[in-house]
This record gives C-alpha cells, structure tokens and sequence, in this order.
C-alpha cells in the first residue's frame, strides 16, 4: 500500500474529478451496445505464451481465477488476478520507435481482450509501432456464467443510483490497476533495446475503463510519464492537468449511452492549459465499437487515431 500511496500522493485530489464521475459511471462491458450476438459462451483460458508477467503479485483475496468467454464474435477475460502484458513487435526493420500500452475496457469486471486488446495492437504493429496488451487485474466475479451474468445486471440496474465516491476512494479503488500500469511502463523502457522502442516515445492508449485508467495513470503514477494518451470512449469529466501533460486523442460516439451527455470538459482543461489535444465525436457509434466493423463513421477512429500519431513522427508517413 506504501508504494502506492508514492504514487498517488503528487497531484492527486482536484486531478481526479474526472475520476470520481467516472468510476460512478463507467461500469459497462466493453462491447457495442446491440442486441444480437450478445449471449455469452465460456471458453478455456488461452495458453497466452507470449504474456509476461509484471510482478505486482496476485490480487489480493481472491477466490476466483482467471476465466475467459466469448461475446459479440470477441474473447473477454475476467476474473484476472495476475497481471500480464503481451508484446505485439513489427518488423525491427520497419520499427518507428514509439510503443502503446494498449489498456482494454469491461468495467474493471471483465476485458475484451480482442476488440479492444490485441486487434488494436496488431494494427499498430502492422504501422511499425511496438503495442503491448496490458491485461490488469480486475474486480471480482462470481465463479460461473450465470452468477456472472447476474451480477453484471444488478450493476447495470443500480448505475444511476449508485452515490458519487470521493477521489481518494477512486485511487484506494484503482490501486492494483495503477500499479500494473507503472509497472508495464516500466517493463517496456526496461525492455526498450531489445524491442527497438525509444523508451521517451511509450504512449498509452484506452478504452472505456481501460481509458479511466489510461487518464489515471497520467494524473496519478509519476514515474509512467507517457509520451501521449489516447482515451476511446471514457469519461470526459474535467480535470487539473499537469503543466507537462502530453498530447491526448479522445474518442467518443454522440450516442454513447454512459458519457455521450456528460460534457466534454476534460476537453476544454487540456485546451485552458495549452496542452495539445485532439477531439473525434462521431454522430453514431454506440459505446464499446474499438475495432469493430460497423456502418457508423465511429469505425474511423482508428484511421484518425493513426494520422495523428503520423502528425506527431510517431508513425512513419507511407511513401
């Protein structure tokens, strides 16, 4: 607990409004909201042979171990109680330098591990930038499907009713999903060389949840210091930002049913602090698209989210 109280203790309560609203809000599945294909089908855990432990230890108290189901065509994990990331490396010769923790979404309760994980970082690689899956540990859930299935409805029943924590619960809240994000920062620099990676151009890119704790990490864990953030569909509460705050990308569809009328006023404190940023709200699109197929303008994200990496030298212009 010492280590992160280190982390958190910097920077830490007017930073973390957009924290509190959304961890008040943000309890949803990282999965398009739509009726079809939405029956969820265990499935044996993956080997995940290239997955590297972070060191941060086992969730404390658990009971439950890690499992995994399909859902919308996609893999979720949940119940993970150790935390793991798995490089996603393009070619050395066509390597730009710059990395993406890629950190998926599922309400801290589950992640969609495909959609949001490692489709995201294959794309990535493909462009020459070194992505890493961050799977982080997660609350707990019951053990099986339906007890599962259960819980996750009364979560969904009870959202508008669940009362606003303070900041300092959030943090106390995230603490396992904070100390595995520094440590995958610090597992990639560590690991820069041979990854052909510039330990200064590390970025962090999030969705849902996973965009909570991509912000969090920013705000919270001094030693992450990323290169740049990018948050899809997350929160967008405003915040106290850094003087030295990266750039940040933000994605959202208009019809987001958790953040889609919340605001944007994460937004104007980037912009109030003259720290560069840049804003997509697609018409439509729904919450959890990631990289979904979909006839929404929401599909582009990551074609935006790609250009402005160009913009900034991190991704290689194509000749």
């Amino acid at each position: 607990m010492k280590q992160v109280e280190s982390m958190t203790k910097v920077r830490r309560s007017s930073r973390n409004a957009c924290l509190t609203l959304g961890l008040a809000l943000a309890f949803a599945l990282a999965a398009p909201v739509q009726a079809q294909n939405d029956k969820m089908t265990p499935i044996p855990t993956p080997a995940q042979a290239n997955a590297i432990e972070l060191g941060t230890g086992a969730l404390p108290n658990a009971t439950a171990s890690e499992s995994w189901h399909s859902q919308y065509g996609s893999t979720f994990a949940r119940n993970v109680t150790v935390a793991t990331l798995t490089p996603y490396l393009p070619d050395a010769g066509k390597a730009t330098g710059a990395a993406v923790i890629v950190a998926p979404g599922g309400g801290f309760r589950t992640l969609s591990m495909e959609n949001e994980g490692s489709d995201v970082a294959k794309a990535l690689a493909a462009q020459g930038v070194a992505a890493f899956v961050l799977k982080y540990r997660l609350k707990q859930t019951p053990k099986d499907m339906a007890g599962f299935e259960e819980s996750m409805k009364k979560m969904f029943s009870s959202t508008a009713k669940r009362p606003e924590p303070k900041a300092s619960d959030v943090i106390s809240d995230l603490a396992p999903q904070l100390a595995d994000s520094r440590a995958a920062f610090e597992l990639v620099r560590k690991n820069a060389a041979k990854w052909h990676v510039n330990p200064n151009q590390v970025g962090m890119v999030g969705f849902s949840a996973g965009a909570m704790l991509t912000l969090a990490t920013e705000l919270n864990v001094e030693s992450a210091k990323p290169a740049f953030i990018g948050l899809i569909y997350g929160p967008l509460a405003a915040v106290k930002v850094p003087a030295d705050a990266p750039p940040m990308f933000v994605a959202l569809a208009a019809d987001d049913p958790f953040f889609g009328n919340a605001g944007f006023g994460l937004i104007q404190s980037w912009r109030d602090a003259k720290r560069p940023v840049e804003f997509h709200l697609y018409e439509q699109g729904g919450h959890g698209f990631g990289m979904y197929q979909k006839t929404t303008t929401s599909t582009g994200w990551f074609g935006d989210f790609s250009r402005w990496l160009t913009m900034h030298g991190w991704i290689k212009p194509a000749h």
